[in-house]
């Protein structure tokens, strides 16, 4: 296996099975992202007469075909390849020869990674985003199931205010919209198109037209000028991980909220019993483990977003091998994301609350008498508090 730097000089076994890590699994998800990077680049150069006509066919037939055998489980990323881009390349050449040679001309394997990268974490936010529609639609549901019975509202964990299912379900889907619009901002510094920067520098003495491989790719700008493409690395992937984790921080208080209404003590709610696990020992048992798991899963993205930042901080420009780090945080995140989301909106499909186990006592209703007291009687809030007081403390 030749690699992309390789120079005809030994590597110890030992150094590259540590450079390479995790990458020629990790890598597997950036496959198709990096062939229609790859694709995108082979047009332009062909364009700007870099590429005869004949290669660059060869080379998307190549291609293609290698994104459809991969795709069918044909071949697989070696640890010897180190990452999808020596994988897919030194296949490329195996398959149509001298042309294959020619894809990487006017690039490096920074921006061909940072460009396979971002084209996936733009699928990705999107997936993310459908998702989280879908536990949208599942509140919709309960609510319209169930939005009539009446939930005491808390307030330091003790009963406020006269609430409902649908209140409480209304004011989860006002979070969970603001995580689809986050992630909508969290695409705007990833959605810039790196290629044609190379190791950071360009490619000095070569016409290239990054403006093509833009649009042809779908991003929304050319990244510019090439010197900002790597001080940019992580900025993207962290504000994703921001996004991610305040998502997971939302979804956990859900979880927090039906596992406390779940308990003998509440019994305010039913768990369907293919969403609950038995326990080792008690024979009664049904745990909600789902719900803790979803719970627990905020703390996970915290500490990925914690270890992307700290990779980045006080780095010198140019680009650093330190960001290789960052994609197994990144991947499991948002693996984890979609996972908790999904698993949420599954268990809201079956979830049933039971009315009559929610006592709605009268003092719930207390701020609303003084506000009354103060519109029929014209008199100062402060009084009307004082009176309503009074009365529940005599009770």
């Amino acid at each position: 296996m030749t690699r992309l730097w390789e120079k005809g000089l030994p590597l110890d076994e030992r150094v590259l099975q540590y450079t390479a890590g995790e990458d020629h699994l990790l890598d597997a998800r950036l496959v198709a992202h990096d062939i229609r990077g790859c694709i995108a680049h082979a047009g332009m150069l062909a364009e700007q007469n870099l590429l005869s006509s004949d290669d660059f066919a060869a080379i998307c037939r190549g291609l293609t075909e290698l994104g459809e055998e991969f795709a069918a489980g044909q071949w697989q990323i070696e640890l010897t390849d180190e990452d999808a881009h020596t994988a897919i390349e030194s296949r490329l050449t195996e398959k149509i020869g001298e042309a294959g040679g020619r894809l990487h001309l006017g690039r490096s394997r920074n921006d061909q990674v940072l460009t396979a990268l971002r084209l996936y974490l733009l699928d990705a936010s999107a997936e993310v985003g459908g998702s989280i529609a879908g536990l949208c639609d599942a509140l919709d549901g309960l609510a319209a199931r169930q939005g009539d019975v009446g939930l005491p509202g808390y307030t330091h964990m003790q009963h406020a205010m006269p609430s409902s299912v649908g209140l409480w379900c209304a004011g989860f889907r006002s979070a969970f919209d603001d995580a689809i619009a986050g992630l909508h901002s969290a695409r705007r510094r990833i959605d810039q198109n790196p290629l044609g920067s190379a190791a950071g520098y360009g490619a000095p003495g070569l016409p290239l037209d990054r403006e093509s491989t833009t649009a042809k790719l779908g991003f929304a700008v050319t990244q510019e000028p090439v010197t900002a493409v790597q001080l940019s690395r992580g900025k993207g992937e962290a504000g994703l991980l921001f996004e991610l984790t305040l998502l997971l921080t939302d979804l956990g208080r859900l979880a927090s909220d039906l596992l406390l209404f779940y308990t003998q003590e509440f019994g305010y709610v039913r768990l369907a019993p293919q969403v609950t696990t038995g326990s080792s020992i008690m024979p009664q048992k049904r745990n909600p483990d789902v719900l803790e798991l979803i719970r627990a899963s905020g703390a996970t993205a915290q500490a990925s977003l914690m270890e992307c930042l700290a990779l980045i901080a006080k780095l010198p420009s140019g680009f650093q091998r330190d960001m290789q780090r960052m994609k197994a945080p990144l991947f499991r995140t948002i693996d984890l994301a979609v996972d908790s989301v999904d698993i949420m909106a599954y268990l809201l499909s079956t979830l049933e609350f039971v009315p009559d186990r929610i006592e709605l006592d009268e003092s719930l209703h207390a701020a609303g008498e003084a506000n009354a007291m103060v519109m029929s009687e014209g008199i100062p809030f402060r009084e009307a508090y004082r009176r309503v007081a009074q009365k529940y403390a005599a009770d």
